[in-house]
C-alpha cells in the first residue's frame, strides 16, 4: 500500500518543477503544495504566477511539513540543495528529483542525506522553454516517468512516488539507473549533443551567412534548433553526469555514420534505402504509441 502523501514541496521552480505545482493543484487539489527556488528573482516570480500554495525563501523551512520533497534542480546542483534541506527533512519524508541521469543523482542525495529516503525518478517530458512563466500542468499527460529505486526501498515509498506521477498523468516504469542512463544516452542526451553540434557548425561556415542559415532554414534543421535552445546549464550537468554512458553511444554513432558517410561516396543507393526505411518504421511505432504526433509538418500552425 502506498504511502500518503498530503503535502509536496518542490525544489526549483523552472519548467519541469512549476508544471509539477500547476499538475498537483488541477489533478490533486487536496494536496499542500510548497515551492522554493534558490533565485529570489524565480521565488518573486513564482508567488505572483500563484502555482504555490506557499513559496518559501529559506529551503529548510520549505520541506519542514512535506511527505514528498521534488527536487527540480539541474544534475550538477543536487548535492548541494540536498544539503540546504537536510536540516527540515522530516525523518519520514520520502526525497526524489527529476533529473536526466540517475546513477550519479542517487549517489549525490546519498551523501548529502544520509538515513532519508532517496526514491529518484525521470519524468520524460519537457520543452526548449525554462522558466517558473514556462511550465503547464499538461506536460506530463500521456509521458513516461522512469522510476529508479535504490535496492531495499520500500514498497510503500516507491508506490507512494509511482502513484504521484500516475496522478499527474503520467505512465510510469522502473528501472534500474544504470540501465536508464544507457537507455537515455540514446533517445535524449546523444540527440542533443547532435542538435547542438549541428546548430553550432551550421553558424560557424564560412560560406554560408548566419543570416542565410537563419532566413533559409529547412523543417529538420528548425527542429534541431528548438533542440539547441534547451537549457544550457541543465544540459551541460546532464552530459558531465552521464559521460560514461553518452561517449559509449557517442562512439557508436560515430561508427554508423562513417558507414553512411561510405555508402554516399561510392553511390550505394540500396544501403542508404535500407538504412532510411528502417528509421522511418521507427517513428511511426514512435507516434503508434502516442509518443509524438502525427500531423502533418510536426503539427506546426501556421
Amino acid at each position: 500500500m502506498a504511502r500518503a502523501i498530503g503535502h509536496v514541496t518542490i525544489v526549483g521552480l523552472g519548467l519541469i518543477g512549476s508544471s509539477i505545482a500547476r499538475a498537483v493543484k488541477e489533478r490533486l487539489p487536496q494536496v499542500t503544495v510548497t515551492g522554493h527556488d534558490a533565485s529570489a528573482d524565480v521565488r518573486v516570480a513564482a508567488r505572483a504566477l500563484g502555482f504555490c500554495d506557499t513559496v518559501a525563501d529559506d529551503p529548510a523551512a520549505a520541506v519542514a511539513e512535506a511527505d514528498l520533497v521534488i527536487l527540480a534542480v539541474p544534475v550538477g546542483r543536487m548535492a548541494d540543495a540536498g544539503s540546504s534541506i537536510a536540516p527540515g527533512l522530516r525523518g519520514d519524508a520520502i526525497i526524489s528529483d527529476v533529473g536526466s541521469s540517475k546513477s550519479g543523482v542517487a549517489d549525490a542525495l546519498a551523501k548529502a542525506l544520509p538515513g532519508h529516503l532517496v526514491i529518484p525518478a525521470h519524468p520524460v517530458a519537457g520543452t526548449e522553454n525554462s522558466g517558473p512563466a514556462a511550465g503547464f500542468a499538461s506536460l506530463f499527460e500521456g509521458r513516461w516517468c522512469i522510476v529508479t529505486p535504490p535496492a531495499g526501498a520500500p514498497g510503500e515509498a516507491v508506490a507512494a512516488v509511482t502513484g504521484f506521477w500516475q496522478a499527474l498523468g503520467a505512465k510510469v516504469e522502473t528501472m534500474e539507473a544504470a540501465h536508464h542512463d544507457r537507455v537515455l544516452a540514446v533517445t535524449s542526451h546523444l540527440p542533443h549533443l547532435i542538435a547542438y553540434t549541428i546548430v553550432g557548425t551550421a553558424s560557424e561556415l564560412e560560406e554560408v551567412t548566419e543570416s542565410e542559415v537563419i532566413k533559409y532554414s529547412a523543417g529538420g534543421f528548425r527542429d534541431f534548433t528548438r533542440i539547441a535552445a534547451s537549457d544550457p546549464v541543465m544540459w551541460r550537468d546532464v552530459f558531465l553526469a552521464n559521460k560514461e554512458a553518452v561517449l559509449e553511444t557517442l562512439q557508436r554513432f560515430n561508427e554508423d555514420l562513417t558507414v553512411l558517410q561510405q555508402a554516399i561516396r561510392r553511390g550505394d543507393g540500396g544501403k542508404l534505402e535500407e538504412w532510411f526505411t528502417r528509421t522511418r518504421a521507427i517513428r511511426r511505432s514512435i507516434i503508434e504509441q502516442g509518443q509524438d504526433d502525427a500531423a502533418p509538418d510536426f503539427g506546426r500552425k501556421h
